[in-house]
């Protein structure tokens, strides 16, 4: 196809607007056809190499659950140790996981040691795969957001004991941990301007070299 309509591109900038990160989560479960239908989407995704180098790992067990909830509070109880005053005050104000709702939890690695790709443009910036994994993790949230579903990334986690809980192969990556399910609300803002942390730039910056 050559070209798009302007409802189709109208359309498509407002599912990029509504791309919010969510974490107020209904405990509703999401349908199994619907989850794979975003899921599937991975291989639309680009990769370096055609290395495909993403592995998902869908968190269904209480015990595998806990720990990851676990380790949430205890990785946000020392981030929050590093803030003092009113940043601190803040920082406490934010929801950073709607682990405990979040009828799905996927978590995203890189296998940064697969043969797939022979090494094409791995070899020079092995961080491609990952830049790869990353592209795949956006189709699948907008593909969520089309659906209604929404999507929330936890960042704060320590990697290595999530690894270990986990059981995961040696060279896979931690890229995402990621909440899925029905939105309690949708938004356009994103919480860290409504709570106060943070400002959207008022204008893209770019430079001329």
């Amino acid at each position: 196809m050559d070209t798009f309509s302007d409802d189709f591109r109208a359309g498509l900038h407002d599912l990029m607007r509504w791309r919010r990160d969510v974490r107020h989560f209904k405990t509703d479960p999401v349908d199994e056809a619907l989850l794979t239908h975003c899921l599937d989407t991975f291989s639309l995704a680009p990769s370096v190499g055609l290395s495909e180098p993403w592995r998902i790992i869908r968190v269904t067990s209480d015990a595998a659950r806990l720990a990851a909830t676990e380790n949430f509070k205890d990785t946000n109880a020392r981030a929050l140790s590093g803030y003092t005053g009113e940043r601190a005050k803040r920082y406490a104000d934010l929801k950073l996981s709607g682990m405990d709702d979040a009828p799905e939890h996927l978590v995203i690695y890189c296998d940064d040691s697969t043969d797939k790709g022979a090494g094409l443009g791995a070899a020079s910036m092995p961080e491609m795969r990952r830049y790869s994994v990353v592209s795949a993790v956006t189709l699948m949230w907008l593909t969520a957001r089309s659906v209604g579903l929404g999507v929330g990334w936890v960042s704060v986690l320590d990697p290595a004991r999530l690894n270990a809980d986990l059981e995961v192969p040696e060279g896979w990556t931690l890229v995402a941990y990621l909440c899925l399910g029905w939105p309690q609300e949708n938004t356009l803002t994103p919480e860290l301007e409504t709570k106060g942390w943070e400002a959207r730039a008022p204008a893209l910056h770019i430079e001329n070299r």
